[in-house]
C-alpha cells in the first residue's frame, strides 16, 4: 500500500491486505474457542480484544504525525512491517489446540478420551456445511452479523471526515474520533464480553444491539455538538470492541467445537457483505446529499435489525 502509485495498485494491495485480514480473524476466534471453555470465552475474547482497541487508538494518535514529518506513506509501512512481525511470533509460538501439547482447555477439568474426540470430528466433517446451513441459528446470527457490521463501519469509516467537513473540526481534532473510539473499544471487550459468560451470548449482543442503535440515532440528533459527538462515538465503541468477538462466541454456543472453523468462516461472508456495501452506499449517498446524516440513519436502522434478527435465535442446543 505505501508503494501505490494509482488507484488500482491501491486496490490491488489493499484487496490482498482485506484476504489477510478475514483469514485472519476467523483463525482466531477458532483457536481461542479450542483454548478456552464456554464459560470463559467472553472473557478471553475480551483480553483478546483488547489488542484490536489499542491498535485503533494508536492510529488516531500517530498516523496524524507521521503524516505531518513524514508523508502518509510511512502509515503503511509501519502497518505492514507490524504485520510480519505478528505472523512471525504467531508461527513460532501459537498452537492449534490444547490438546497438541497434553493440555486442557481452560476452564474444562474432565478430557474426552481422545478417540471419542476423533469419531466425533470426522463425522462431522462429512457433512459440515450442509449442517451447518440447515440450522436457522445459522442465518439468523450470520444476518444479524451482516446488520450490525454495516451499521458499526457507516459510522467509524467516516466519522473522521464528518467531524472535519461537516462539522469544521481541524483534522487533529477530528481524528481523535479514532483514539476515543480505540479507548472505548478496550473498555468494552474487558467488561461487556466478560460479562456475556454469565448473561449469556444472545442477552449480551442484543443489549450490545440496542445500545448502538442509540447511540447512531443520537449522532443523528445531536452529533453537531462536538462534545455530545465525542460522547456518543465512545458509547458506541464500548460495544463495537465487543461485538465481533461476541458473535463468534455466540456461534461457538451453538454449534459444536469441532465445527467452530466451518462455522465462523462461514460467517465471515456476512460481515463482509456488510463491510463492503455500507462503503458503497454511505458513499453514494453523501455524494448525493453532501452530508452524512441520511448514512447515519441508515445505520441506526440496520443496527434496530440487527436486534431484531438476534432475539429469534432459539435456546442453546444441550
Amino acid at each position: 500500500m505505501g508503494t501505490a502509485q494509482s488507484i488500482w495498485s491501491a486496490c490491488l494491495f489493499f484487496a490482498i491486505a482485506g484476504i489477510g485480514s478475514t483469514g485472519m480473524w476467523t483463525s482466531v476466534i477458532t483457536v481461542v474457542q479450542r483454548w478456552f471453555s464456554q464459560k470463559r470465552r467472553g472473557l478471553a475474547l475480551g483480553i483478546l480484544s483488547t489488542g484490536y482497541g489499542l491498535g485503533f487508538a494508536s492510529m488516531g494518535a500517530v498516523f496524524p504525525l507521521i503524516v505531518l514529518y513524514f508523508n502518509w506513506r510511512y502509515a503503511w509501512y509501519l502497518l505492514g512491517i507490524s504485520a510480519l512481525i505478528m505472523a512471525i511470533v504467531n508461527w513460532l509460538f501459537l498452537r492449534n489446540n490444547p490438546e497438541s501439547i497434553g493440555s486442557l482447555p481452560w476452564g474444562e477439568h474432565t478430557r474426552v478420551p481422545s478417540e471419542t474426540s476423533k469419531n466425533v470430528a470426522a463425522h462431522l466433517s462429512k457433512a459440515s456445511l450442509s449442517e451447518v446451513f440447515k440450522d436457522k441459528n445459522f442465518w439468523l446470527i450470520g444476518l444479524s452479523y451482516f446488520c450490525i457490521a454495516y451499521s458499526l463501519y457507516g459510522v467509524t469509516t467516516f466519522m473522521v471526515d464528518y467531524g472535519k467537513y461537516d462539522l469544521g473540526m481541524p483534522i487533529k481534532t477530528a481524528s481523535l474520533l479514532a483514539t476515543v473510539h480505540g479507548l472505548s473499544q478496550i473498555l468494552g471487550v474487558l467488561s461487556i464480553s466478560p460479562l456475556s459468560d454469565y448473561w449469556g451470548r444472545k442477552k449480551t449482543i442484543s443489549i450490545s444491539n440496542l445500545c448502538i442503535t442509540i447511540a447512531i440515532i443520537g449522532i443523528y440528533f445531536f452529533g453537531h455538538i462536538w462534545t455530545v459527538l465525542f460522547i456518543l462515538i465512545g458509547l458506541m465503541a464500548i460495544f463495537y470492541g465487543a461485538t465481533f468477538p461476541l458473535y463468534g462466541a455466540c456461534a461457538g454456543d451453538y454449534f459444536p467445537r469441532e465445527l467452530m472453523g466451518t462455522v465462523i468462516g462461514a460467517l465471515t461472508p456476512f460481515y463482509g457483505l456488510g463491510a463492503i456495501s455500507v462503503h458503497w452506499v454511505s458513499g453514494l449517498v453523501h455524494d448525493f446529499t453532501s452530508a452524512y446524516h441520511l448514512t447515519f440513519i441508515a445505520d441506526a436502522f440496520m443496527a434496530g435489525a440487527g436486534l431484531l434478527l438476534i432475539c429469534f435465535v432459539s435456546r442453546q442446543k444441550k
